[in-house]
C-alpha cells in the first residue's frame, strides 16, 4: 500500500523490515520503514501519508525509543546528504540536516574547541532527535545552542521556528506539532576554547566508566523528578540503586550494574520485557519513596 501512495525518487520503502539494528537497544522488532533522502521527498511523503490517513512515526537513531515486536504504523527515517566540508574549519554558525549524528558534531567540537557543544557529549542520537527531546547531559542541554529549526508539517508544508527562551524545557520542546518532522537546524557556539576539548575527553571517559555505553541500551529509562515543594531533584538511578535493584533481571534484560537508570539487553529482549521492567520499577519507586517517575524513553 505504501508503495502505491508514495512514489518519489528520493524515497525508499521497505515492508516488514527487520528493525533490530535501528534501535540502540537492539530489541526484536519488525515494521515498515520509509527512508527519505531530500526535503522534496519528505514533503511528498508526509502529504501522501496524511491524505491517506496513515499515521507515522519519526525514527532517528532509535536511541530513546522502544520499538514494538510488530509496528502497527510505518517508521520514517531521514538520510540527507550534505557538504561535510563544513567541518573542515570552525564557523560562526552551522546549518545542518536533522539526520547528522551528534557523534559527528562532538568530533568537530573536540577538534576546534567549540564552547557549548560539549553539552551533548556521548549521546547516541541524530541532531533532529536530540532537538526534539532537548537532549542533554550534566554539562547542559542542546537547546542552548539551537537558533532556528526547520520542519515539514504533516501536510507537506515548510515551517521555520526561531528559537527563544520559551522553546525548550527539560527533555521537551514546545514547537513541534503532531506529525511535524525536523529536517534542518541552525546552530551556534559561544566561542573557541581549547579547554573544551579536554572537557569533552574527560566527560567521555567519565561516561564510559559510569554508564554502560558499550551495551545495548536505550539511554536513561526515567527522567529525574524535581520536587517543587522542597526544591529537591530526585535522581531515578540513585533511588533504584538504593533499593538494591542493580542487576535485576527479566529474561535477557537487566538493570545495569554500572548505572541503575539504564537497562541492558544481553540477548533477545523485546518491547514487552522492557515494559514489564519499567512497571516493576515504577511500582517499587512509588512504594519506597512516594515518587512517580516519568519515563524518558518513548514507547
Amino acid at each position: 500500500m505504501l508503495a502505491n501512495i508514495i512514489n518519489h525518487p528520493d524515497v525508499q520503502i521497505e515492508i516488514d523490515k527487520d528493525l533490530k539494528k535501528y534501535s540502540t537497544m537492539r530489541l526484536d522488532a519488525r515494521g515498515d520503514l520509509i527512508t527519505v533522502k531530500s526535503v522534496e521527498g519528505l514533503k511528498h511523503t508526509l502529504k501522501a501519508l496524511t491524505k491517506n490517513n496513515i499515521e507515522y512515526r519519526a525514527l532517528g537513531w532509535g536511541a530513546n525509543v522502544l520499538l514494538p515486536v510488530k509496528a502497527d504504523l510505518p517508521y520514517l527515517q531521514l538520510d540527507f546528504e550534505f557538504d561535510r566540508s563544513v567541518f573542515e574549519s570552525p564557523k560562526d554558525e552551522y546549518i545542518l540536516p536533522g539526520s547528522v549524528s551528534l557523534a559527528t558534531l562532538t568530533s568537530h567540537a573536540n577538534k576546534f574547541g567549540l564552547k557549548g557543544w560539549e553539552v551533548f557529549t556521548g549521546i547516541p542520537a541524530s541532531l533532529g532527535g536530540a532537538i526534539f527531546m532537548n537532549a542533554g547531559t550534566n554539562l547542559g542541554e542542546i537547546g542552548s545552542i539551537i537558533k532556528e529549526v526547520k520542519l515539514i508539517t504533516k501536510n507537506g508544508e515548510e515551517k521555520s521556528v526561531i528559537i527563544d527562551k520559551n522553546s525548550f524545557s527539560y527533555r521537551h520542546n514546545h514547537f513541534v506539532d503532531s506529525g511535524d518532522i525536523i529536517y534542518e537546524a541552525r546552530l551556534i557556539h559561544f566561542g573557541l576554547d581549547e579547554a573544551i576539548s579536554k572537557k569533552i575527553r574527560e566527560y567521555l571517559d567519565m561516561r564510559n566508566r559510569t554508564q554502560p555505553l558499550k551495551e545495548w541500551t536505550c539511554g536513561c529509562i526515567f527522567k529525574n523528578h524535581h520536587d517543587r515543594l522542597r526544591d529537591v531533584t530526585c535522581r531515578a538511578g540513585l533511588f533504584i540503586d538504593i533499593m538494591g535493584l542493580k542487576g535485576l533481571t527479566i529474561k535477557n534484560l537487566k538493570i545495569s550494574p554500572k548505572h541503575a537508570n539504564f537497562m541492558e539487553n544481553s540477548g533477545e529482549s523485546s518491547y514487552e520485557d522492557v515494559m514489564q521492567m519499567i512497571t516493576v520499577l515504577q511500582k517499587e519507586l512509588k512504594l519506597q519513596f512516594g515518587v512517580s517517575f516519568e519515563t524518558e524513553v518513548e514507547f
